[in-house]
């Protein structure tokens, strides 16, 4: 049975649209730091990163970003900052130690 020309240029828009997709990995997605029910924690005088849950404290070793410096999404400004850098039992900003 001869398909219907609409139902052909459809299912054509539709493969470009995964295609484009595909090609692209979705490019206004960017992946979390942390689930949203999370805070991100640095290590302290190391290297690491993780995450604990909204509300409560970080484990010894670890404390919060400081305020407007905290990473969002993987690879951000703040995400990238960080990646040489982390803070001393202060809380200042040092460089990574080596």
């Amino acid at each position: 049975m001869p398909q219907h020309p609409r139902t052909s240029l459809l299912a054509l828009a539709l493969a470009g649209g995964v295609t484009a997709l595909l090609l692209t990995g979705c490019a206004g997605w960017q992946e979390r730091v942390c689930m949203p029910d999370e805070d991100p924690v640095l290590a302290v005088n190391d290297a690491g990163s993780g995450c604990v849950a909204r509300g409560e404290e970080p484990a010894p070793g670890w404390t919060r970003y400081p305020e407007g410096k905290v990473p969002v999404h993987l690879d951000d400004r703040w995400d990238r900052y960080w990646s040489d850098k982390t803070v001393d039992e202060n809380g200042r900003v040092v460089p990574l130690p080596r």
